[in-house]
């Protein structure tokens, strides 16, 4: 069955900015995906198109790469009549179409929307729910694994106010049997951290960031886990939920150091470390508190750092700047010896195929791949399917806070519900998920 029509349009993203939504229809109707977008986004993405007109949305319209959908890609794929079914042909006709190594051309939000409304499409065709379909393009084994919510309890860094320079503080419930439980263990912490925060910096710490994290005016990360142990052993769980932390360290890497007060434009230059000082900042907190994961503890380029901590250290170490979803990139990564896990967003690379490659790479290698939504989200729910059928084991959605976050922890309540015990949570497993 081939595309019939493919319209887009702009919507809003839950920062209030536009975005681009996709309506793709073939004979079984209409199936529609939304780009999300990122704040903090490595140089090495695939280009978000933006219209750069400062009289509209300061900048960031997103008409153009709607009228590349309309103008350029409609036109093309609906008269090249693929069948729906082979998202591997349909990407690889909208990445010929845009002939740049980094989406640069039509936009990698156009080409994005139309790649995930065609695999909607694809599932539809072949009457099976979309986390199926794309376990069927990965070749993914079975059983189907549930992934542990990586929940972003705590905001800092680029998604909030305040000094705090690391940008996230995430909950992770591996004792959990299941993932509704995982789920339940994270939403009473989360709820006992809010109070605990109000408690201990006044009310206005209970407002929350871009991801429905709390963000009080913390400035140290020592103070930031206080408040989360705190928390956890409010609710009861002390000893069965880890702690991960996204340090987006990209953000505050300065003339080869890092400032961790880099919201201050008074910061003290001597006050900067060096790789290695904030490589034995991270160990002292490893051993202090029960970290399992750290994102982007380094700079994007900054490979040398990166090779030395995760040489020292036996946790997982996530690449999101480092890696950008881009298979040159994971490939270096490895080589290198940088990291062990891939942090997965769909919109860094631009197409569903891409992103499975991606995957599959990181899984040979041994990696862990953690499924991401953006800190611009929407209502899209795509990538709770795209954990499932990747069986990445691991997915961070924000907050167990804010609708465009919860979606995607709801719609895996109900993949969990339909699978039954066709499915298992991965648990203390999600960085080896696949191999389970």
């Amino acid at each position: 069955m081939a595309i019939s029509k493919v319209f887009a349009r702009y919507v809003y993203d839950s920062r209030g900015n536009p975005t681009v939504e996709v309506d793709l229809y073939t004979e079984k109707g209409l199936f529609r995906a939304i780009v999300p977008s990122g704040a903090s986004t490595g140089v090495h993405e695939a280009l978000e198109l933006r219209d750069g007109d400062k009289s509209k949305w300061l900048g960031k319209g997103v008409l153009k790469a709607v009228a590349n959908v309309n103008d350029i890609i409609a036109p093309a794929i609906v008269k090249a009549n693929i069948d729906v079914k082979d998202q591997e042909a349909i990407d690889a006709f909208l990445n010929k179409l845009d002939g740049t190594p980094n989406k640069g051309k039509l936009g990698a939000n156009a080409v994005l929307g139309v790649s995930l409304a065609a695999a909607k499409a694809g599932a539809a065709e072949k009457n099976v729910p979309l986390y199926q379909h794309i376990s069927d393009l990965s070749g993914t084994p079975k059983p189907y694994v549930l992934p542990v919510p990586f929940q972003n309890v705590l905001n800092g860094g680029s998604h909030a106010g305040g000094a705090l320079a690391f940008q996230e503080f995430m909950i992770v419930p591996t004792d959990a049997p299941t993932f509704s439980e995982a789920l339940r263990i994270g939403t009473e912490v989360y709820h006992n951290l809010k109070s605990l925060a109000k408690k201990t910096y006044g009310q206005s710490a209970g407002n929350v960031g871009d991801e429905g994290g709390v963000a009080p005016d913390i400035s140290t990360p020592k103070e930031a886990l206080d408040l989360i142990s705190a928390a956890i052993e409010k609710a009861g769980y002390t000893g069965k939920i880890g702690i991960a932390l996204d340090v987006a360290s990209s953000e505050f890497y300065k003339d080869g150091k890092y400032d961790l007060d880099f919201k201050n434009p008074n910061s003290d230059p001597s006050k900067w470390l060096s790789g290695k000082e904030l490589a034995a900042l991270y160990k002292e907190l490893i051993s202090q508190y029960p970290i399992v994961s750290i994102e982007d503890p380094f700079a994007e380029d900054d490979w040398a750092a990166w090779s030395h901590f995760f040489s020292t250290v036996d946790i997982q170490i996530v690449g999101d700047d480092l890696t950008v979803t881009n298979p040159i990139r994971i490939k270096r990564a490895i080589e290198e010896k940088s990291a062990n896990a891939l942090l997965l967003k769909v919109n860094q690379i631009g197409t569903l195929t891409e992103s499975i490659k991606a995957a599959t790479d990181s899984y040979a290698a041994g990696w862990g791949v953690m499924v991401s939504h953006r800190s611009g989200e929407t209502e899209d729910t795509t990538i709770a399917d795209i954990a499932v059928g990747l069986r990445a084991g691991q997915i961070k959605t924000g907050a167990p806070a804010r609708s465009e976050r919860l979606a995607k922890l709801n719609q895996i309540l109900r993949i969990e519900e339909e699978l039954g015990d066709k499915a298992i949570y991965a648990g203390k497993n999600f960085h080896k998920s696949v191999a389970i």
